[in-house]
């Protein structure tokens, strides 16, 4: 890769202290569109992140994810196979299977839904005026929408948010020192996804998303293989769970430090669908999106070898004062850029439609219910790179 690499900036994303939030990262992107890193080059601008996103020169890159890390085992297994990672027709095929589970007619049958249990889980605590927001909401709230879109008991919520918390180790970057308890909860969720077939073989196919994947292997295991349909079910579940339960949590703090905000969102419920993708663009759960060059190709008068990962830092481009005359938050603002936090291009989240729905119905109801929410204790944070999130939130507010 040439370019003058003294003056490209270089981060280290596997340092214990490395934050994408950081000053390091925003003098960076000050300095250049890009940074070298131990992870390949990182794109920090947003006018070079939108087009390399998009450009068919570049792979989905995260398949790179477990070699980056010298990581072995179950997920690393089931990582490579999954829809995510293919490309091509077998991506295309994997994706028009799973679509008609996630398309906007069924976010729009399953709107009264989410409204009833997110009522449901802030009448368990309105009354106190706090609540520990993970554990009692965004949790819950994440894993029993899942539970609603694959009609497995709702009482199986707590299980599956913590194999699909310990499966989420493996996108950050103590994956390495994580993966014993990566692989034994990917070993454990493939055998509930298996029991989810087998009840319905039992007990006869729906209308559902699991029925129409049985359905499409019985009639041709070519186009569907029986691992294919597993690692499809375990991806629906760890995919909606992990990255919704941590993007409703960070909505959350976002909020209690921009008070303002959550007044105007409570008074006009009509702003929690700007509310998600803004919160989604200062705030992403996903902070980086990865690509892999797929040919040696030049770019900005660089040159960037094939095989190269690259890394489009969503926090540092939608935040790019180049791009956004006024970066910070701010809901009543309606025609910003694409934000990352889905991705872009081919490889756009299949779920994006689901996040989109469940996350603004519950934004809405809790501004509406929740006055006032302010830190009620010191929160407790994944690490601030891959994908990140809260462990704890304690809040209290005003019923």
């Amino acid at each position: 890769m040439d370019s003058q690499t003294d003056d490209i900036p270089y981060l280290d994303l596997s340092a214990p202290d490395f934050s994408m939030r950081s000053e390091a990262v925003t003098a960076a992107r000050e300095k250049s569109w890009y940074a070298r890193t131990n992870y390949g080059i990182a794109i920090l601008r947003y006018a070079e992140a939108a087009k390399l996103i998009r450009d068919p020169r570049l792979r989905q890159g995260s398949h790179a994810w477990p070699a980056h890390n010298d990581a072995t085992g179950s997920f690393a297994d089931w990582w490579l196979r999954i829809m995510l990672n293919r490309e091509g027709a077998d991506h295309q095929r994997l994706r028009r299977l799973a679509a008609p589970a996630f398309s906007p007619k069924i976010v729009k049958v399953l709107r009264p839904e989410f409204q009833a249990l997110a009522n449901e889980l802030i009448d368990a605590f309105i009354d106190r005026g706090r609540c520990e927001f993970v554990s009692e909401f965004s949790e819950p709230y994440a894993t029993r929408v899942i539970c609603l879109l694959l009609d497995t008991p709702h009482q199986d919520w707590r299980h599956l948010v913590t194999l699909a918390a310990d499966m989420g180790l493996a996108l950050g970057t103590s994956y390495t020192q994580d993966q014993t308890q990566v692989n034994a909860a990917t070993d454990q969720m493939v055998d509930y996804a298996r029991g989810i077939v087998r009840r319905l073989r039992a007990g006869g196919l729906d209308d559902g998303f699991v029925s129409s994947l049985i359905r499409a292997h019985d009639e041709n295991a070519a186009h569907l293989s029986e691992e294919e349909m597993i690692d499809t079910i375990v991806l629906s579940i760890f995919g909606g769970i992990d990255t919704t339960r941590s993007q409703v949590a960070l909505a959350m703090d976002v909020f209690v430090q921009h008070p303002e905000q959550w007044a105007l969102l409570g008074a006009d419920p009509e702003l929690a669908r700007p509310a998600v993708e803004e919160v989604m663009r200062v705030r992403p759960t996903v902070t980086w999106v990865t690509r892999e060059t797929l040919e040696e190709l030049e770019f900005q008068e660089l040159t960037i070898p094939a095989g190269t990962t690259v890394h489009m830092f969503s926090q540092a481009a939608c935040s790019d004062p180049c791009a956004f005359e006024t970066p910070g938050f701010d809901i009543t603002v309606t025609d910003r850029k694409n934000h990352f936090g889905f991705g872009l291009g081919a490889h756009y989240c299949i779920g994006h439609f689901i996040a989109r729905g469940d996350m603004t119905e519950a934004l809405a109801l809790l501004a509406r219910r929740l006055r006032n929410p302010r830190l009620d204790g010191t929160p407790e944070y994944l690490r601030d790179s891959g994908n990140t999130g809260l462990l704890r939130l304690p809040i209290a507010f005003d019923a």
